[in-house]
């Protein structure tokens, strides 16, 4: 492979990375040390929808000056997360139900090709660490945070293998936005077993060098997040609407 798009892969990669599993990261600023920080508190639910960012509060909060809170904020604006409303001022984003749709729909597209390509390409090497992934994934119970970082890798691991450094980043523009629902689907019980298995058959796929079958499970894959994604969102909100 040329060494230039070697290093093009691989920085879109790590950037994919960050973008799905935030954890914090040495030398950073700390205007960037709390992008990271709220990032977190995006993905595990801690900020939701709606939730307002004071800039005052979040300072005393997470020990900085205001300054660096203002970086933070800026920061998730320009990514799509967070948006100023009158009166009201900064504020986690709310995906309206259709773009909830368009969002799982972008990412079956996407990652049912990097299925495709990656059962091409894929080294013998990355095919046996999928099948680690997936072989803990059964072993972990659907509650455990464990669980969750597992999918994330499964997935990552899977882009990786792809070899196509712009569908990394489309990727992982995806999954930015789609941080703003919060915690993972595989947090219901029977769902983490129903995608532990679509792990397998997609592995199966991949292993056969079956790419029209990968990107059709991968495809499958994501439109049964899609749909568990759904009925969470109705049900959060009917249980915002007044009684």
């Amino acid at each position: 492979m040329n060494p230039t798009v070697s290093k093009c892969i691989q920085k879109a990669s790590a950037e994919f990375i960050v973008a799905i599993n935030p954890s914090p990261v040495r030398d950073l600023s700390q205007g960037q040390d709390a992008y990271h920080r709220l990032i977190a508190e995006i993905r595990s639910g801690a900020l939701g929808p709606g939730d307002r960012l004071t800039e005052t509060d979040l300072a005393e909060r997470l020990g900085i000056s205001r300054t660096p809170v203002r970086e933070a904020i800026r920061a998730l604006e320009a990514d799509g997360l967070v948006v100023h409303v009158p009166r009201v001022g900064a504020s986690i984003r709310r995906l309206t139900y259709s773009e909830v749709t368009e969002l799982y729909e972008m990412r079956a597209v996407l990652e049912g090709t990097a299925a495709r390509l990656a059962a091409r390409t894929a080294s013998d090497v990355e095919l046996a660490e999928l099948q680690m992934i997936s072989d803990e994934m059964a072993l972990t119970p659907a509650e455990a945070p464990r669980l969750y970082a597992l999918n994330r890798q499964f997935h990552a691991t899977l882009l990786d293998a792809a070899r196509n450094r712009f569908l990394l980043e489309a990727v992982a523009g995806l999954e930015k936005t789609l941080l703003i629902l919060g915690p993972t689907t595989m947090e219901d019980a029977n769902r983490a077993r129903q995608a532990q298995a679509e792990h397998e058959a997609i592995l199966e796929a991949l292993h056969a060098r079956d790419a029209e079958r990968a990107e059709t499970l991968m495809r499958a894959h994501i439109n049964a997040a899609h749909a568990m994604r759904l009925r969470q969102f109705r049900s959060e909100e009917q249980g915002n609407q007044p009684l």
